[in-house]
């Protein structure tokens, strides 16, 4: 297999040995974090092994979590990922501090080209969560979405294009429905 650029720009990329061993490493990793009960503390030290790199000790998880590629994902402070969620992160993805992700959500950076010649070809590019941003149950998120600061995308919404700060977005695909309430605004409406 060949590397076809960096998998961080979304340009092309085929593949390559080193990335194939390291998404069955993560895999295993996963395999194991989701075999059985685990203490908030386990989950975090396996999710800095799957990783490589630091987890705060404010960050939940539930398990199950299916990653593919531990290396792209990074957990800012107190988020938390409610139970089921799947990370396709070759392309990267930013969790900020205080998100909180609902069960069954999907984040893929991957993508394929529409044309049936290259479809084997993997595209990539990056997710970002913004902090405080809540994704409802059965979200999906698609490759170079930015979900802004304390934005909120109702559950079982599909996110094709980057939502702004301070937004609640809602259906299939996502659409903008209104800004967030502060509590003065809602009782100002009572």
């Amino acid at each position: 297999m060949s590397t076809e650029g960096n998998t961080r720009t979304g340009k092309d990329y085929v593949g390559s040995d080193a990335l194939y061993a390291e998404v069955q490493r993560t895999m295993r990793l996963c395999a194991e974090m989701n075999s059985g009960y685990r203490t908030e503390e386990e989950v975090r030290g396996w999710l800095r092994e799957i990783t490589g790199r630091e987890v705060p000790e404010t960050v939940r998880v539930f398990t199950p979590l299916h990653l593919n590629y531990g290396a792209g994902v990074s957990f800012g402070a107190d988020c938390f990922l409610n139970f089921g969620c799947t990370l396709l992160a070759i392309g990267g993805i930013s969790i900020g501090a205080g998100a909180f992700i609902g069960p069954h959500c999907v984040l893929a950076t991957e993508y394929h080209p529409e044309e049936p010649t290259r479809r084997h070809t993997l595209l990539t590019k990056p997710i970002v969560i913004g902090a405080g941003a809540w994704l409802g149950a059965d979200v999906k998120v698609l490759a170079g979405v930015t979900i802004g600061e304390n934005a909120i995308v109702a559950a079982g919404s599909v996110v094709t294009r980057d939502v702004p700060a301070n937004s609640v977005v809602a259906g299939s695909p996502a659409r903008y429905i209104r800004p967030i309430k502060s509590d003065e605004d809602k009782q100002e409406q009572q």
